[in-house]
């Protein structure tokens, strides 16, 4: 009876190491999802974003033999700043990546600063804006995470608030998505994301919900002004209560047969409306 009960027990960590003996090897060298480090910049894109910014950059590995092309701009800026380049085997950039695409570089920087929602406001303050902040309801997908990122950088977003919990932090995989543009962002993480809402409402913003089911569609809301926009977690959307303290709920037209979205797709698409709505009446 025992010994049936140790077999059950170890097959599954069998399994595990099957399916890692059979993966490919840079798969294999990868951390956990979990284990994601947030001081690590990988790819020359994310890299060169980040020697323009002013953020604190440890030391940038290159690999040994690769020194042509954007990485000679890398090379230059680095020197520039005094900071120190070491050239490795390709071997250990390889077990460091993160993002399984580095490109031959990685810059080990200190942990992504995230700001706080008064940081947002008076940015926009700063820059006699109306406040455009983007509300992520526990987005998990790295790859989505950032290319929100970007959009809202496009988009001239503000800002973006994420929750302490069950959503994805600044991670290599989303800073190399965002294309560096995590740089250039200022991302609060906040304990309750429903207490953020009611803190901004105070403020005199509009909270506006991303809904398949919502009665208005995106064009028809008046989306000027101090707004906020919240973007649902890829499977279950947002939240019972997150969605009953929006102002307005709206939707994206939508006539294929596929009846919803991803995330990123989604936010990117209401961003843009916000966008052209206040680029329509004059403002920014």
């Amino acid at each position: 009876m025992k010994r049936e009960k140790i077999e059950r027990k170890s097959k599954p960590e069998k399994r595990d190491k099957i399916v890692r003996e059979r993966a490919p090897k840079q798969l294999r060298e990868q951390p956990r999802e979990t284990e994601f480090r947030e001081d690590l910049v990988e790819g020359r894109n994310a890299v060169i974003e980040t020697l323009k910014s002013d953020r604190t950059i440890d030391q940038i590995l290159v690999a040994k033999g690769d020194l042509s092309g954007s990485i000679n701009m890398i090379l230059a800026m680095a020197k520039e700043k005094g900071i120190v380049v070491k050239e490795v085997d390709r071997k250990k950039l390889d077990q460091m990546t993160q993002t399984g695409s580095h490109q031959g570089v990685i810059a080990q920087v200190t942990a992504f600063k995230y700001s706080e929602i008064e940081d947002i406001l008076e940015y926009a303050a700063e820059k006699s804006e109306q406040p455009f902040i983007i509300i992520l309801d526990e987005i998990e997908d790295p790859h989505n995470f950032g290319s929100i990122v970007r959009t809202a950088d496009a988009c001239g977003a503000h800002g973006i608030i994420i929750p302490k919990r069950r959503n994805v932090g600044v991670t290599p995989v989303v800073f190399k998505t965002s294309a560096g543009a995590c740089e250039h962002m200022k991302i609060a993480k906040v304990t309750n994301i429903n207490a953020a809402i009611d803190k901004l409402k105070e403020k005199g913003i509009w909270i506006y919900g991303a809904d398949m089911h919502g009665r208005q569609y995106c064009y028809d809301a008046d989306m000027r002004g101090a707004v906020a926009l919240v973007i649902g977690s890829e499977g279950r959307g947002m939240a019972k209560l997150t969605r009953d303290k929006c102002d307005v709920l709206v939707k994206i037209p939508m006539v294929g047969k596929i009846s919803s979205l991803n995330a990123s797709v989604a936010g990117g698409i209401l961003m843009y409306e916000i966008l052209r709505q206040k680029l329509g009446s004059g403002q920014k």
